[in-house]
């Protein structure tokens, strides 16, 4: 069976702990993780002055067959995600064929803006709760409803990714990820 392919989107000021811990976490479970940047270079800066090389560009191949996508928060890195027009088409383009997105911190409010989160349960860093349009407003940390998984901010990094594992693979697989990186 082939790997499950995920891909995790770098705009400048992206938060880099809720990037990489996820991608981190995700590799660990042997997902297909591709780190893509929005930008014509594959060198992101993050918000905090961090410079990270993407595994690729946006504008290199599409990125249609992915099983899933993950946009980290971070300012301004999620209004720059929000304001890449292609990457928004994608976000829809996932929605409509049901696959998961996962959306961390201030990048949940992109999901709002777009009218996704009708009717689902959802979390956003704490200040963006109003601009997820739409959504039961959740007192979890992460919050899995249907093909979205949300997350409160950095902190929750690594429960989101695990959230991320279980939906994907199972739950015996995160629980494995989680013994062996000793995430509590």
């Amino acid at each position: 069976m082939a790997s499950k392919k995920v891909y995790v989107f770098l705009a400048e000021g992206f938060e880099v702990t809720e990037a990489l811990a996820t991608v981190d976490v995700l590799r660990r479970a042997h997902l297909d993780v591709t780190t893509v940047s929005i930008s014509h270079s594959l060198e992101v800066m993050s918000s905090n002055r961090i410079l990270v090389k993407a595994d690729r560009l946006f504008s290199e191949s599409s990125l249609s067959d992915g099983d899933a996508i993950v946009l980290p928060g971070g300012m301004p890195g999620t209004l720059n995600l929000e304001h890449f027009e292609p990457l928004i088409d994608l976000i829809l383009e996932y929605h409509r064929t049901g696959k998961l997105i996962g959306a961390i911190c201030a990048a949940p409010s992109i999901l709002g803006h777009l009218n996704l989160l009708n009717d689902e349960e959802a979390i956003a860093y704490p200040g963006f709760e109003n601009d997820l349009y739409g959504a039961t407003v959740s007192d979890n940390s992460v919050v899995r409803s249907h093909q979205f998984i949300t997350a409160r901010g950095m902190g929750v990094s690594h429960k989101f990714a695990l959230k991320i594992v279980e939906t994907l693979l199972d739950e015996e697989t995160a629980t494995q990820v989680a013994a062996t990186a000793i995430i509590e």
